[in-house]
């Protein structure tokens, strides 16, 4: 059964949907079958993955509606081991859609226990939002991944999110769980950055993994090329980065199965 993770964060330009892209790359890599179910309406995710969104047809829009429809539109990628369920624009409308619907909190949750016997992670990319889509993610997850960019305000931005973390726990998931955070655009040159990390650890102690993401010109340029940065610069700092907190990942502790069980 999959690992469903969430990456949130209603601050946009922190990493999100570069985590959420590089890392499903780094543990398809691994032979980790993936999915990445794209719920931002930019399709960000979708086209970084080398996904037409003018030429899909079936979508995560589809699937909300109709959980059945999730399994037509899950396609491939260029990679044996990940697959994704793209989002397109039509999704901007779900908001509103999904508010008149019953239980409409839990629509994604649906779709997730559809496919997730078929792969061993489930990675959600959110809009840069606390809507009704992030709420939906929120609840369909297991785990929550919070990419932190590492700048002045970053401990400020992610108070609202853990709010949120904290208010779906309480009444809609209690089963969600921290992952982690994970420190983004980290610039070894920049003082700012140090003081960032040294801040984000002594608050959040080891929910912040071990790896941090640099700034890096190659993580930038893939997704013009429609491809995660390991098949466009596997050398690259950047992408070796992802490598190792999808290790990372991979040997956390609270996912092994007998922790699962226990």
């Amino acid at each position: 059964m999959a690992q469903t993770i969430v990456l949130a964060n209603q601050k946009g330009g922190v990493g999100k949907t570069t985590t959420t892209v590089n890392l499903a790359a780094s543990l398809a890599a691994m032979e980790r079958r993936v999915l990445v179910i794209d719920c931002d309406p930019q399709a960000n995710a979708s086209s970084g993955l080398g996904v037409d969104v003018s030429g899909v047809r079936n979508s995560v829009y589809q699937a909300l509606f109709d959980p059945r429809a999730a399994s037509r539109a899950i396609i491939g990628s260029d990679m044996d081991f990940l697959k994704i369920l793209p989002a397109t624009p039509d999704l901007v409308g779900a908001e509103i859609e999904l508010s008149g619907e019953r239980d409409r909190e839990f629509m994604l949750r649906a779709v997730v226990q559809g496919v997730e016997k078929d792969f061993d992670y489930i990675l959600i990319d959110c809009p840069p939002s606390l809507g009704l889509i992030t709420i939906n993610a929120l609840c369909a997850a297991r785990w929550l991944l919070v990419p932190l960019q590492c700048e002045y305000y970053a401990m400020e931005g992610i108070a609202q999110l853990m709010k949120t973390y904290g208010l779906v726990k309480e009444r809609l998931n209690p089963k969600l769980d921290i992952l982690g955070i994970l420190l983004t655009m980290f610039d070894k040159r920049n003082k700012l950055s140090f003081m960032v990390e040294r801040e984000v650890r002594d608050h959040f102690g080891e929910l912040v993994f071990s790896t941090a993401i640099p700034r890096n010109v190659r993580l930038s340029e893939a997704p013009s090329h429609g491809l995660p940065a390991i098949l466009y610069d596997i050398r690259s700092l950047g992408t070796q980065s992802y490598i190792s907190l999808a290790q990372e990942i991979i040997e956390c502790p609270r996912l092994q199965p007998q922790v699962q069980e226990a």
